[in-house]
């Protein structure tokens, strides 16, 4: 019998799927779960270890799904609860792990749930969402503003009370502060957990608890006429306050219920902030996600500086994990250039912590540029003109040279851009490419335990080379990063035997002494002792 893994998330490498866009099978333009069935052969040749699937749940999708209507149902575009529990079963065949999106702050107003709260102020789900009576001045309670652009409070004519609403009309918050909600809330993970799945990566986990005494929020000083409006002023009173920290001891709680789960979420905010949501007496999130590679400029020292900053900023104790791409992150590609982009999937898969890239990542997908009349994403619909605009990098996954990159045989939800230029079918036969290069790094990491589990050592980067090493034991590894398009030396002494390039051509080669680093080029070095 397989002896349990019970922090296997520690050693995994995650991949995002954002299910509409990943495989269609039957031709209206959008993925579903039969389609991701279709590709698990793909994702076990890859080698991941766990997906991330974004919502799939009953929704309206003015959202995303992030607008849920039943969050124990399947939505039908997506398929049946028969296609999910046939996914689970076999991922876990090939030991793969499922975590799904819980977005435990809001729902559709065509939730059932809202549709009685909203039906009087005596229903016994009254109290599920946030009401409040109209302000001194007849308008709304408050200046708290929706991250979608204008008041975040909406007039109810039947209740005669405005509701609260951090995102779309059409998504009212919940009131975390009831407890019969919370109950609910925490019986949908159960119900969840008992079907099998691995965990759950929480939405929005740190604006579950608003003020009670609905106190305004004040201006942000840095904004100016380039700031999104919902940024101009600063969520002091709404997002990140101590209550929410609460709500996810609960969650933690709830899993612990459970062998071998994990429970991610997801943390707004600078880096220094991200350290509490681990928790102290009571534990908190497994993996609150960190986009500091993401955020930082793209430069050695900078770069330097970031990773620095973040194993600073979370408890010795707590296990780190690093993102470098998602459903709502502008794709690293389009940012640092193609080149490197083999940098940036030797640097994810060789520090210290969990990884997740997006579908898309390892093929270096660029965002896609949207016309306005395809524009599916609410950010640009309601606040145009600011870069918010998040379809760009929710384009299908282009597996081959097709006119509709082998995703669907309608119309593709999102345009797909040139498909030709980079797909999967095409890396595949390309030994040198991207993709092998994601395949091969994973292979290392799961075949070197110092690449996953060893502590990591920081060297100073000098010259646009990043440095670092990972030790266990007596197994110690180096790895050089060059950051820039110019050959580069990176100056070190010893010896040791040359595990992999991102080039992709040497391996294998006993070196001493200084390397000589090509453009773009990064190495891992497995030293002799």
């Amino acid at each position: 019998m397989k002896q349990r893994d019970t922090e296997w998330w520690r050693r995994a490498v995650f991949y995002e799927i954002a299910l509409i866009s990943f495989q269609d099978s039957n031709g209206d333009g959008k993925g579903d779960l039969p389609g991701l069935l279709q590709r698990l052969d793909y994702l076990k040749w890859l080698g991941v270890d766990a997906l991330w699937l974004t919502p799939i749940f009953r929704s309206p999708m003015l959202d995303l799904g992030y607008d849920i209507a039943d969050f124990l149902a399947i939505d039908p575009a997506f398929g049946t609860m028969q296609d999910f529990d046939r996914l689970l079963d076999e991922l876990h065949a090939l030991d793969l792990h499922l975590i799904l999106d819980l977005v435990p702050n809001h729902t559709s107003d065509q939730h059932e749930w809202f549709r009685e709260s909203r039906s009087s102020r005596s229903n016994s789900k009254s109290d599920w969402y946030i009401w409040e009576g109209a302000g001194t001045h007849g308008g709304p309670p408050n200046n708290w503003l929706s991250r979608f652009g204008g008041s975040a409070w909406e007039w109810d004519a039947t209740r005669e009370q405005y509701y609260y609403h951090s995102f779309l009309v059409q998504q009212p918050d919940f009131n975390w502060r009831n407890p019969e909600l919370r109950s609910a809330m925490l019986d949908v993970m159960r119900f969840w957990l008992r079907r099998g799945v691995d965990g759950f990566r929480v939405d929005a986990s740190a604006v579950l608890i608003k003020d009670d005494l609905l106190r305004d929020n004040p201006p942000n000083p840095k904004a100016d006429d380039k700031t999104p409006p919902p940024q101009r002023l600063e969520p002091v009173f709404t997002d990140d306050r101590r209550e929410t920290m609460d709500c996810l001891e609960q969650m933690r709680e709830v899993i612990d219920e459970f062998e071998d789960r994990v429970l991610c979420g997801e943390v707004q905010g600078k880096t220094d902030r991200i350290g509490h949501f681990y928790g102290s007496e009571k534990p908190r999130l497994h993996l609150p996600l960190n986009f500091a590679l993401i955020d930082s400029r793209w430069d050695a020292l900078s770069v330097q500086a970031a990773i620095d900053a973040y194993y600073k900023a979370i408890p010795d104790w707590a296990w780190p994990d690093w993102v470098i791409g998602g459903h709502d992150k502008k794709r690293m590609a389009g940012k640092i250039g193609q080149p490197q982009t083999r940098i940036l999937a030797m640097l994810l898969l060789t520090l210290k912590g969990t990884a997740f890239f997006f579908a898309g990542d390892e093929i270096g997908m660029e965002s896609v540029n949207i016309p306005p009349e395809r524009v599916r994403d609410p950010f640009e619909k309601l606040v145009g003109g600011f870069g918010l605009n998040r379809d760009p990098e929710r384009s299908p996954m282009r597996w081959d040279g097709s006119e509709k990159g082998g995703f669907t045989t309608g119309e593709p939800w999102l345009p797909m851009g040139n498909t030709s230029e980079r797909n999967i079918d095409r890396q595949q036969k390309e030994p040198h490419s991207l993709l092998w290069l994601y395949r091969r790094l994973i292979e290392l990491r799961h075949r070197e335990p110092a690449l996953t589990l060893g502590e990591l050592l920081p060297s100073r980067s000098r010259n646009e080379v990043l440095i670092y090493r990972r030790r266990l034991d007596d197994i110690e590894i180096a790895i050089g990063l060059n950051l820039v398009h110019e050959p580069r030396r990176w100056e070190w002494e010893g010896a040791g035997t040359l595990l992999l390039s991102t080039h992709l051509d040497r391996e294998e080669q006993t070196l001493s002494g200084p390397i000589f680093l090509r453009a773009d080029e990064g190495v891992i070095v497995k030293l002799k002792r």
